[in-house]
């Protein structure tokens, strides 16, 4: 797939970055400043744009000797002020119980005072600088995890890089810190990069590392499709305004979403990576020809340019390179009863359940009056529903009535915050989009639910969601 979105997109390769975008529009200065993550953090802080609170820096070996240890927090970030595409960075998640000295890293393991005294003069020594010059060392604010994206990111903060241009957003993608990138949301290092439609704010396309092309977050069944960025008109605000300030003509600006404080940009890249080329299936070069020389007077009608330049086409390309049909969060769905009889609903795409469900009333429409009325009788107070127990109480209910309730398919064990409960499920087909689904769905009284059915991401393979559709 790579190969073929090489040809027909116009993807940028390094050397034509270099020579192309990065020599023309970014001037040495502007680079300076963001190669020195410490000067761009402060200019960035002085034009009232949020950055990690700065908790203290090493600049050289008496630094270091006379650090007060005692005086860091139970959790932070240790960088190097010129390091590249993530090397160096120490992220710590608390403070040891067993030992005084020591923090948590990523995978559980342990760093000393003295292995961080380490690590630091490493950095002094410039092993993780660009350039190999000497350099400084500095602790930082860890950010406060977002709630949305706890079941995507594993021990690290997830981030937003935006490519800007012309002061137009050009392209953009969430990357997701994985156990292979070590907590880090580094592609490089194996972290999961998921392309943004610039329009609405939604992840597209994903990639794991720099190649891999993947539809869910490994080892679940939760779609990196369909997530609705929180703040992106201000994400892409930020973005545009640092790149007014650095006078970076061609930028990579990286924001991350704190619990408490929203947006705040963690660096500027004068040379961001091209694997966003893939998660956006599209290619660069064609984008910043489309951007260039556009008169852009305010932030806002950058933004705006890009937007429209680049957002919402993507949803025909995406059908026609995955093979899958773009949907949206509610769809008409055409369901098939026992009797050939068809009836058409609203229903709701829900990828945060794994099964789809419809309503008793609509099941008793479909032929299944029967199995409503007979599971409705059974006595189910004696189960103790808890996630340890579900196996045992399908096969139980299973095993007592499937004789006499012919068309009980299956027994769902269904945990959601509004409660636990068992339900029956059935078979049925439905037809969403053009694409028949034969499954089994789980019944449950809907009543009070704006819809009376629910599609959950078991029958979503064969799509990707546009949440703002």
């Amino acid at each position: 797939m790579f190969e073929f979105i090489k040809k027909s997109r116009g993807i940028l390769g390094m050397n034509s970055r270099n020579l192309e975008y990065i020599r023309p529009f970014n001037r040495a200065r502007a680079k300076k400043l963001a190669d020195n993550k410490l000067f761009s953090k402060r200019i960035l802080k002085k034009n009232d744009i949020a950055v990690p609170a700065l908790i203290a820096q090493i600049k050289n070996q008496t630094d270091l000797d006379n650090f007060n240890w005692q005086a860091l927090p139970d959790s932070f970030v240790l960088k190097p002020n010129r390091g590249f595409g993530g090397e160096g960075i120490v992220v710590l998640y608390g403070k040891s119980k067993k030992r005084s000295d020591a923090w948590i890293k990523a995978d559980g393991s342990l760093i000393s005072i003295s292995d961080l005294k380490n690590h630091i003069i490493n950095i002094l020594d410039g092993s993780y600088s660009l350039s190999g010059i000497p350099d400084v060392a500095f602790f930082e604010e860890r950010l406060k995890l977002l709630k949305l994206f706890k079941p995507y990111a594993y021990k690290g903060i997830p981030d937003i890089r935006v490519i800007v241009f012309n002061k137009i957003p050009i392209m953009a993608m969430l990357r997701l810190p994985t156990k292979e990138s070590n907590g880090k949301a580094n592609l490089a290092q194996g972290a999961i990069g998921v392309g943004i439609d610039l329009a609405s704010g939604v992840t597209t396309t994903a990639v794991l590392g720099k190649k891999k092309i993947i539809e869910y977050l490994p080892g679940t069944r939760l779609l990196l499709s369909g997530i609705k960025i929180p703040y992106w008109m201000d994400i892409l605000n930020l973005a545009v305004r640092s790149q007014e300030i650095s006078n970076l003509g061609f930028l990579g600006v990286d924001i991350a979403i704190d619990k408490e404080r929203g947006p705040v940009i963690l660096e500027l890249n004068a040379r961001p990576g091209l694997a966003i080329q893939i998660a956006n299936l599209d290619g660069l070069k064609r984008r910043l020809k489309k951007a260039a020389g556009i008169k852009i007077k305010t932030i806002k009608k950058g933004i705006r340019v890009g937007m429209d330049l680049f957002g919402g086409e993507i949803e025909e390309e995406l059908e026609e390179i995955s093979g899958k049909k773009v949907i949206g969060t509610v769809e008409k769905v055409k369901l098939i009863g026992k009797d050939g009889k068809e009836i058409e609903v609203e229903a709701k795409i829900d990828t945060g359940a794994y099964s789809t469900s419809i309503d008793t009333e609509l099941a008793k429409e479909l032929g299944f009056s029967e199995v409503v009325e007979k599971f409705a009788a059974i006595d189910l107070s004696g189960y103790v529903i808890t996630p340890e127990n579900e196996k045992v109480i399908k096969e139980n209910i299973l095993k007592k009535y499937k004789n006499s309730i012919p068309e009980l398919e299956d027994i769902a064990v269904v945990f959601s915050a509004s409660g636990s409960s068992i339900r029956p499920m059935v078979k049925i087909s439905f037809v969403l989009d053009t694409i028949n689904i034969e499954t089994k769905v789980n019944i449950a009284d809907r009543a009070t639910l704006n819809y009376q059915m629910i599609i959950g991401r078991r029958n979503l393979s064969k799509f990707l969601i546009n949440t703002s559709k």
